[in-house]
């Protein structure tokens, strides 16, 4: 009892920590930061921390194509999934941009039938339509969201829902530790190559420093090792359905410390997404679920998000 309570308070602190990814990239954009060079650093120093990670287990590195397959989701898929999300935060709430990005497992599911993997039943055809409502609900521009900001919202889940998919065959033989490591430093490396392409943009105060000091530290690292504890104690079903607190906490710190606010609609249409996600969750819990289609945002497969 008390493992199975430890895992679900390690998947609510990684739920949390995840949600407050958006309100550490708008302090650090408004001290001056840009996208490369807040992703930069971020997935960089994320990634040389769980690279020490890696070496006090003593566990070993992939090798070969599942090395080369996960570069290729950091360089390529994890790059392309957080330029959208990280410049949607420049254009939209954080809380609104992480509810589009929960529009994900939905897209998994529709996907998977797209490519004759997987038949839905009914309750999951309920949760995908739940999911599309709710979307078209959010969708919602309001007083502090560009149809710009809402667009790549949407699209960053769009590719989001690819990059699970793609990441289900390559993470398994590496682990979730060492994939992780290996697609967060894959992922600074590109995202190092546009910034010094751009020019780098450093933030210009101590707060903005301390914002990418958690955004790395707290809403990468923290978020990452505690889902996977959590993870290994309540089985991929519970944990996506409380992983679903991550959007929740967007909203609460975008309410609390900038002053974001949803419209009724927009906070209707989250509330169906998150609804959707968890009748995906608990429509089949007898079969077993991969973790990287299982974990949900933060998902993100092997990184969380």
């Amino acid at each position: 009892m008390r493992t199975r309570t430890t895992g679900f308070l390690l998947v609510a602190l990684s739920g949390a920590s995840f949600g407050a990814l958006g309100l550490f990239a708008r302090l650090a954009y408004a001290a001056g930061a840009d996208m490369p060079t807040l992703l930069f650093l971020r997935f960089t120093l994320a990634g040389l921390v769980l690279t020490c990670v890696m070496v006090a287990r003593r566990q070993r590195w992939p090798r070969g194509r599942v090395l080369l397959g996960l570069f290729l989701l950091g360089a390529l898929g994890y790059f392309a999934e957080g330029s959208a999300y990280f410049v949607a935060l420049q254009h939209a709430s954080a809380g609104l941009v992480a509810l589009l990005l929960y529009l994900f497992p939905a897209l998994v599911a529709v996907l998977q039938v797209a490519m004759g993997r997987e038949h839905l039943s009914r309750l999951r055809w309920l949760a995908v339509a739940l999911a599309l409502t709710g979307t078209a609900l959010t969708v919602d521009p309001g007083p502090d969201a560009k149809p710009l900001g809402i667009a790549l919202g949407v699209l960053s889940a769009v590719i989001y829902a690819v990059y699970v998919l793609s990441s289900a065959r390559v993470v398994g033989p590496a682990g979730p530790l060492a994939a992780s490591t290996v697609i967060l430093l894959s992922a600074g490396v590109a995202f190092g190559t546009l910034m010094l392409v751009k020019g780098p943009s450093f933030p210009q105060t101590a707060v903005g420093w301390g914002a990418v000091a958690g955004l790395s530290l707290l809403s990468t690292v923290v978020a990452v090792l505690t889902f996977f504890a959590g993870l290994e104690r309540i089985g991929p079903v519970n944990t996506s359905l409380l992983s679903t607190l991550e959007p929740v906490m967007a909203v609460v710190l975008g309410a609390l410390f900038l002053g974001e606010r949803l419209s009724l609609r927009q906070g209707a249409g989250g509330l169906l997404i998150l609804v959707a996600v968890v009748v995906l969750a608990r429509s089949d819990p007898a079969r077993p679920e991969p973790v990287s289609q299982a974990a949900g945002p933060q998902s993100d497969a092997a990184t969380g998000r």
